[in-house]
């Protein structure tokens, strides 16, 4: 019967039912999208593991046959945006294939991913197609060998490609090279999984509340007719149970339609295939259980406190104060549990995370925090008196309906409080996981280097850079170690140290130097007493070094000797734009012949001009014509750790989702609320009330829960914070993070404000008192 009232009920039936269900169905999406998580990471990570080069156990790598091939990682940038790829080439004809290709690409040629290929289709990225313009595109990568369909991705034929150039052999793919997820990062997903899902259980058990007052005024009327009072709670329940079955099947489709959105649009970095947005088929059952079971029981614990009788709905009369002791319990357990769970150590690895307690806990801890808030708002408004018509108006009715008022602002509440706790939890962490790396972007903005050593090379680095738009200033040096020949320390190793080879200009720059000639050698110090006794012990004036091989690494190998002049000074090093100084032996080109150097490299650091467009693309476009395996990085100040900045990012995806979410659950709460009043509201305008007094009688009764709903946030979030912060073992370092926070969620609810005033202008009516 209660479903029969639900769909047969007339305009006003279906009105109430599809709000039930937009509302239901709103947190339903959510919380598929959310069991669908751990398969869209777990199928992301196995397309990435399986296009990964697989290494022998051993670390030799195998010998080279008809199914070897030689790797080599690389990759780029093009406004702010990552590129990687491969270098390929077969040591056979039947070599092994990553996934997603059909075939290794021949020399010269370039299979890219879809995103990739329109990228380089657009004729507005004329830069980035000039940095590939030398290979010819001859395909695409196929789905599984992309993380994600807006992944920058591809491979490149490359001839020649030794290990002088970075490569290595391997005879498959397969390989999973990830780390595990720090124990303190743990936690804090933990942490982020309950904020984001909690105000959504929150928003479907008000959603099933709508309509109410007309609800119980029609269950009056059974009443009348001889069902009796058990009767009609189980009729309500009905009426639920069809809203939320409806919302149920709203949820699957909005669902559906949403996750065809995920392969097309970039969140942050971060997207997926559909196919990947698989819910776990234990969560969905859970979701289609727990959803329409919430229904009935909210609704049969809502109807305890309201006595329909055949005469009327009882709610006038003197009401029951709400109890506290019950709703301070459930916080206080949830506190209990997060301090009783222990510390997280992170050398002990992710065994150390309790995340059944943190879990709880924090559910427990915000839940607790939804249940104060009416309790709160019913004393605060119940001690109000006097003020503006507008003012009375707003109080008058929260002191009638305070519940109603509370329902819709609890969602905010709880999302406020978890954003501070995990903003206090991110600030105490933001030291472990951003680390300052001295580099001195001042100094220069990028740096380029090269797996071989190469005079000329380093040269025409300089030289070519030094010419490229938007770049005021090139160090260019060639590094490698060397050795003291013929003895060996107490340890029993060899003393080493580091060759460097560079202009006057460029030594300048490494080192303090009074003056400086083509053919002049310095000894440089670091200051380090441990590196100086290295250097010492290696670079004597006026003795040899072995610039050849590492005796210790290399057992039979020739030294190469090039002896040190006598009269080489002593200089103190400085810091490179890197942030690092430079031990051991300084040298001019005219000083040491560069092709004498066993296994060194070539590195540079390029200044830009800040008032030149796309400076930086110039000189990527400049180091992949002097070789494709040229590595350009960008220097920063900080350094920040990529598992951390990926849950960073997410949190930021999960948190946009859900303040739509709760904006879009107070609106329709809003909404709600309105057409119920919808008589008394045309009642007040027929006697004569200012519709700016409605209008302002309006945001007071939103503007005082919100007010009251964060406040208690705000303690809520302070205290959960503290608590998360003391189990990681860390001090809290932001007391203020709440301000932001707060004024967000007092802008969205600004906004959902004006949002209503419209339809309220349209419920002012005086026709809106006609009545059948």
């Amino acid at each position: 019967m209660g479903i029969r009232f639900a769909a047969g009920g007339g305009r006003e039936g279906w009105i109430r039912t599809i709000l039930t269900a937009v509302g239901v169905g709103l947190g339903v999406a959510l919380l598929l999208g959310a069991a669908s998580v751990p398969n869209m990471l777990q199928n992301r990570d196995d397309r990435s593991v399986a296009r990964t080069p697989a290494t022998a156990m051993d670390g030799k790598p195998p010998k080279a046959d008809d199914t070897t091939i030689l790797v080599r990682d690389t990759g780029t940038e093009f406004h702010g945006r990552t590129l990687t790829g491969r270098f390929l080439k077969a040591d056979g004809d039947h070599p092994v294939l990553p996934p997603g290709l059909d075939k290794i690409p021949a020399p010269g040629e370039m299979v890219v991913s879809p995103a990739l290929r329109d990228l380089l289709d657009d004729p507005s990225n004329t830069l980035l197609k000039e940095r590939f313009g030398k290979y010819r595109q001859t395909g695409t990568i196929g789905e599984a060998g992309l993380m994600s369909p807006l992944e920058l991705y591809y491979y490149v034929g490359a001839d020649p490609l030794t290990s002088a150039h970075g490569a290595h052999r391997v005879s498959g793919f397969g390989q999973d090279d990830s780390l595990p997820l720090d124990p303190f990062l743990m936690a804090l997903v933990v942490l982020i999984c309950v904020v984001l899902l909690t105000p959504v259980a929150i928003f479907i058990g008000t959603a099933v509340r709508f309509g109410g007052d007309r609800r119980d005024r029609r269950l009056a009327a059974l009443r009348l007719v001889g069902a009796s009072a058990r009767s009609v709670r189980r009729i309500a329940a009905g009426e639920a149970l069809f809203g939320a079955l409806l919302g149920l099947v709203a949820g699957a489709v909005l669902f559906l339609l949403l996750r065809e959105l995920v392969g097309v649009v970039d969140l942050t970095n971060v997207s997926a295939y559909p196919s990947d947005m698989v819910p776990a088929p234990g969560l969905v059952a859970l979701v289609v259980v727990a959803v329409p079971v919430s229904a009935v029981l909210v609704t049969l614990i809502s109807l305890r406190s309201v006595a329909i009788e055949p005469l009327g709905v009882v709610r006038g009369g003197k009401q029951r104060k709400r109890r506290l002791w019950w709703r301070l319990v459930v916080p206080a357990a949830g506190i209990a549990i997060l301090l009783l769970s222990g510390r997280i150590d992170a050398d002990m690895g992710n065994d150390a995370v309790n995340v059944t307690a943190i879990a709880v806990g924090s559910a427990l801890a915000l839940i607790g925090l939804s249940a104060l808030l009416p309790w709160l708002v019913e004393a605060a408004v119940g001690r109000l008196r006097g003020g503006p018509v507008p003012w009375q108006l707003a109080v008058r009715r929260l002191q009638l309906t305070s519940g109603t008022a509370s329902r819709a602002v609890s969602g905010i509440t709880v999302a406020v409080a978890g954003a501070v706790a995990l903003q206090m939890m991110f600030a105490s962490m933001h030291d472990e996981f951003n680390q300052i790396t001295g580099q001195d972007p001042t100094r220069a903005q990028l740096t380029v280097h090269s797996m071989t050593g190469d005079g000329p090379l380093a040269q025409r680095m300089i030289d070519d850079f030094a010419g490229t738009e938007g770049v005021t200033k090139v160090i260019g040096t060639v590094q490698a170690y060397v050795t003291r020949p013929g003895g060996k320390n107490a340890d029993g190793m060899t003393p080493t140290t580091e060759l460097t080879i560079g202009t006057c200009a460029t030594l300048r720059e490494l080192a303090e130097l009074r003056s400086c000639e083509d053919g002049d050698t310095f000894v440089s110090h670091t200051g380090s007493r441990e590196q100086n006794d290295w250097v010492d012990t290696t670079a004597r004036p006026g003795k040899p070094v072995n610039v050849g091989p590492d005796p210790d690494f290399n057992k039979g190998a020739k030294p190469v000797l090039w002896t040190l002049p006598k009269d080489t000074p002593t200089v103190q090093a400085r810091r490179n734009p890197s942030g690092t100084k430079f031990d051991g032996i300084f040298a001019t080109p005219g000083a040491v012949d560069i092709k004498m150097l066993d296994d060194a490299s070539t590195s540079s650091w390029v200044k830009l001009d800040p008032n030149t467009p796309d400076a930086d693309e110039h000189v990527r476009n400049a180091a992949a014509r002097i070789s494709p395996f040229l590595g350009v990085d960008s220097l920063k100040a900080v350094d920040r750790d990529k598992q951390y900045a990926s849950i960073a990012r997410g949190l930021q995806i999960g948190a946009s989702v859900t303040m739509a979410l709760i904006a879009a659950s107070m609106l329709v709460s809003l909404m709600e609320q309105l057409r119920e009043r919808k008589r008394l509201l045309a009642a007040l305008t027929a006697f004569g009330t200012r519709r700016s007094s409605m209008a302002w009688s309006l945001l007071w009764q939103t503007a005082i829960p919100v007010a009251l709903g964060l406040a208690l946030a705000i303690a809520g979030g302070l205290g959960l914070g503290v608590v998360m912060t003391r189990m990681i073992g860390k001090s809290v370092t932001d007391w203020w993070s709440f301000i932001p926070l707060t004024g967000a969620g007092a802008a969205m609810v600004a906004a959902v404000t004006l949002l209503s005033l419209p339809p309220l202008r349209r419920m002012m009516r005086p026709d809106g008192l006609r009545t059948e």
